[in-house]
């Protein structure tokens, strides 16, 4: 029997934020394809000013309130992404109804969110302990859950949000480099994420600057949605006094469009400070991109033994390093990109389907 799946998100895209929570909407659609019954209750304004922030929020809860009164009882499952705040809402569904909870702990949920206050934290524990089982996307963010949270493992799962392989494919590098009119001798560097502090991009364009000094054709490209003007001025002011030339900001792109800079990329660089999993890292290793990366959370694993090349966070010189040895080396780049093809076949989204699927029927 097909279940009827309710997922509640704080992030979910829509027009003016087509990034905004994208894999929520990637797994929904892929639980439609296999015949689940699945609605979603979900905030898609990415909007971050105060008024705002309190406007979309009462609107989801409200609207979360009404389903639960009118139609919560037909729910097989609730799907709650993010502990705190979402996972209060799925416990309503749980309690009233003794619908069975699980929660996805997407990274930011747990490092940044529960640590803000002792509150939240009480509160994300209480949510950890009473959902019917726990979804984490990544081994560290597993490994936090259960030491720092008591979860028992038999209630604790990883399951990443899978990368769709039918569209991160890899393009032939100078055709699609060709099409979206980048130089024929350019070396372009891709980084794809929120423009955010917690990113890394300060590091990003410090490694950049020195990384000019010895391949004069390499070429940033910056892609993402930017919703802080006052930090996207500080990554200007900071590029024009290091001279860091041929930095550009191509803003949020379609998941079809990202496929493309990927193939076209000499080398994906994700800097983060933290970072649950890093579904984008996959993606760059689906269209054949080697990844440089931070050493912090699901990256530690995800890049381990040679899948990438791991560098210490918060570090430009490093990261500089990190990158240097990819672009200078060919032999090192093709073995990166053959065990990057291997990591991505691991992390198909359809295969990750099928296990979800398993933890909704175990409920």
């Amino acid at each position: 029997m097909k279940k009827k799946v309710l997922v509640l998100s704080n992030m979910y895209p829509n027009d003016d934020g087509i990034t905004f929570g994208i894999f929520v909407k990637n797994q929904v659609e892929a639980l439609r394809k296999q015949g689940l019954n699945v609605d979603v209750i979900a905030i898609n304004d990415p909007s971050n000013h105060k008024v705002n922030v309190i406007t979309k929020y009462c609107k989801w809860l409200l609207q979360a309130l009404w389903t639960l009164l009118t139609k919560g009882r037909s729910y097989d499952v609730v799907h709650a992404h993010y502990v705190f705040p979402t996972g209060l809402i799925g416990l309503l569904f749980q309690k009233i109804h003794r619908t069975p909870l699980i929660v996805t702990a997407h990274g930011g949920d747990i490092d940044r969110m529960a640590k803000k206050n002792p509150r939240i934290r009480r509160w994300t524990q209480k949510i950890l302990q009473r959902a019917n089982h726990v979804i984490a996307v990544g081994q560290g963010l597993y490994d936090e859950i259960h030491e720092q949270y008591g979860i028992e493992k038999d209630k604790l799962s990883i399951v990443n949000m899978g990368v769709n392989r039918k569209v991160f494919v890899p393009y032939e590098k100078q055709a699609i480099r060709q099409q979206l009119g980048l130089k024929e001798h350019e070396r372009p560097l891709i980084f794809v994420g929120n423009i955010i502090r917690e990113k890394g991009l300060i590091e990003l364009i410090e490694a950049f600057a020195l990384l000019k000094k010895e391949h004069k054709d390499a070429v940033l490209y910056v892609i993402g949605p930017s919703r802080n003007e006052n930090f996207m001025n500080e990554l200007q002011q900071k590029a024009n006094e290091l001279q860091a030339a041929d930095i550009k900001f191509l803003g949020a792109l379609t998941q079809q469009e990202l496929a493309k800079w990927m193939s076209a990329g000499e080398v994906f660089v994700l800097p983060s400070h933290m970072e649950g999993f890093g579904l984008v890292a996959v993606e760059a290793m689906s269209c054949h991109t080697p990844v440089v990366g931070s050493d912090v959370g699901g990256l530690s694993y995800l890049l381990a033994n040679q899948h990438g090349i791991l560098v210490q966070p918060q570090n430009a010189d490093a990261l500089y390093e990190g990158i240097n040895a990819v672009i200078s080396d060919e032999q090192l780049k093709q073995q990166l990109i053959s065990n990057g093809e291997k990591r991505a076949e691991e992390n198909d989204e359809d295969t990750l389907i099928d296990k979800l699927i398993s933890i909704y029927h175990k409920g």
